[in-house]
């Protein structure tokens, strides 16, 4: 027991030390919603600066509860809002901007398809107008809790399924064309029960999933991170666990070709949560793992790597007494030394369910709140500014010198930079060979806050690789900046 205390003294010792900065200014906050229970799940920033929110609402549509896409802009007031679905129950848990402007829509459905709940997928036009849905499936339940659109054009979804697979719930990974028409399926899985609720294209064009694997006889539950082709043919799998209960919910591929996932780990053994950061090599092999959280109960939902190779993590926090729940943010840097955390909320109950930085440096991040709106719960967006500058010289602005946006990109991204002054200007694309790829500016700029799309193509305008690419600013001959951003096929 004493040996505990001292690990337990020393995990939180070293947190408050790491965690001395100050986290950002809130920009705005916002809802969304009725009278009823609306929740969101999913937020990703959209080309023209403003967001795209997912998630279900009970409030409106025409069942018990519906797909609900919200579209704001930059600060966060509502352009439109849609809603999809039938008699009974649907519930979005992820969207994606796509390569035409529209939208793609992934979670399940009970009003339509083959089984109890099946996967649906829903693709709307840039007004969030229904183009076509698909729904995938059997008899029993399949649940869909993200999709991702691919280098080809078209998408792949991740979820559980009951209706195949080897055990009670496998992995499933549905892959289709850009019209939803089902090319491959693929489950993965023991007779025991497994669940996958993230995936990601990698930069060699296959896929990593991430998700849970519950082993019946020793009554645990872990990280499960599997590896496949670009056909979905499972490369490896790798398990990860610090307990009897470890849930993954998020993973990514990160800069230097491995992966971070993030989740929740039950602390010592005992019944309480804590966030779990995990970050392995290009092989699934662990490099380190961190833990994030106090004498409370905090689990984490959502996961993404930063401009400066850190990472923002968000999810919640139950207070055991009073007995309240409010949202999570944790920054980290590269290594996952807690940078700062802060919690978002009030008197009843907050969730951050999914978090983005944006394309200034701040962040964004979606839930719902019972605190603040209109009903029962409400769609919650939460801006954050950015935070530029190390240790004691942090400052608050809503640009970075450097930086874009998303990272990792397919198949644009953009790259923002400031000047103070009237200056000449390069920024140039070099591969991880050192050579140069493209030049985007090379010209004389005003000072002030500039931007400029790579669509990943060299200056003959062929498309490059997959891989780690840099990009270095130059201003009066002199290097300002250079920052590593990694394009996924």
């Amino acid at each position: 027991m004493k040996t505990l205390l001292i690990i337990f003294s020393i995990f939180f010792l070293s947190a408050n030390i790491l965690s001395a900065q100050t986290p950002p200014d809130t920009l705005w906050t916002k809802t969304f919603g009725g009278d009823n229970d609306d929740a969101a799940s999913s937020v990703n920033q959209s080309t023209d600066g403003g967001y795209i929110v997912a998630g279900y609402t009970y409030s409106y549509g025409a069942g018990a509860s519906d797909f609900w896409l919200v579209k704001i802009d930059e600060n966060g007031n509502e352009q439109w809002n849609q809603t999809y679905g039938g008699n009974y129950g649907e519930v979005a848990h992820s969207v994606q901007q796509t390569s035409d402007g529209g939208y793609i829509i992934a979670g399940s459905t009970t009003s339509y398809g083959a089984g109890d709940q099946d996967f649906w997928l829903v693709k709307t036009d840039e007004n969030g107008n229904e183009e076509w849905n698909q729904t995938y499936g059997g008899n029993d339940y399949d649940i869909a809790y993200s999709v991702q659109q691919t280098s080809d054009g078209g998408y792949i979804i991740a979820g559980s399924t009951s209706s195949y697979g080897a055990g009670y719930s496998d992995f499933w990974l549905v892959k289709t064309d850009e019209n939803g028409i089902e090319e491959w399926n693929q489950t993965y899985g023991s007779i025991n029960s497994e669940g996958a609720r993230s995936v990601k294209q990698t930069s060699d064009e296959g896929f990593i999933i991430v998700g849970t694997t519950y082993c019946i006889p020793e009554g645990r539950i872990n990280y499960w991170l599997v590896k496949t082709d670009e056909n979905g043919n499972e490369e490896w799998n790798r398990i990860f666990g610090l307990n009897d209960w470890d849930f993954a919910c998020s993973v990514e591929q990160t800069l230097d070709g491995g992966y971070i996932i993030a989740g929740s780990s039950r602390f010592l053994g005992t019944s309480l949560n804590d966030f779990w950061l995990v970050k392995t090599d290009e092989n699934g092999n662990e490099e380190w793992n961190q833990i994030y959280g106090g004498i409370d109960n905090e689990w984490a939902y959502s996961v993404q790597q930063t401009t400066d190779e850190g990472y923002i993590i968000a999810g919640r926090i139950y207070r055991i007494g009073p007995a309240t729940t409010d949202a999570l943010l944790v920054k980290t840097d590269e290594d996952g030394n807690e940078e700062w955390n802060q919690t978002y909320g009030e008197n009843y109950a907050e969730v951050a369910c999914s978090v983005q930085q944006t394309t200034d440096g701040g962040y964004i991040f979606a839930g719902w709140t019972e605190s603040f709106g209109t009903g029962e719960s409400d769609f919650w967006l939460v801006r954050l500014a950015s935070l530029v500058g190390t240790g004691d010289n942090l400052v608050y602005t809503g640009k970075n010198n450097l930086l874009n946006y998303p990272n990792p990109f397919n198949p644009t991204t953009t790259i923002n930079y400031s000047l103070k002054e009237n200056t000449k200007v390069s920024l140039n694309i070099y591969n991880i060979k050192g050579q140069l790829v493209k030049t985007l500016v090379n010209e004389v700029l005003p000072a002030g806050e500039h931007s400029i799309i790579w669509d990943g193509s060299d200056s003959n305008g062929n498309q490059v690789s997959s891989g780690i690419y840099f990009y270095k600013l130059n201003v009066n001959g002199k290097t300002e900046a250079v920052k590593k951003c990694l394009l996924l096929k």
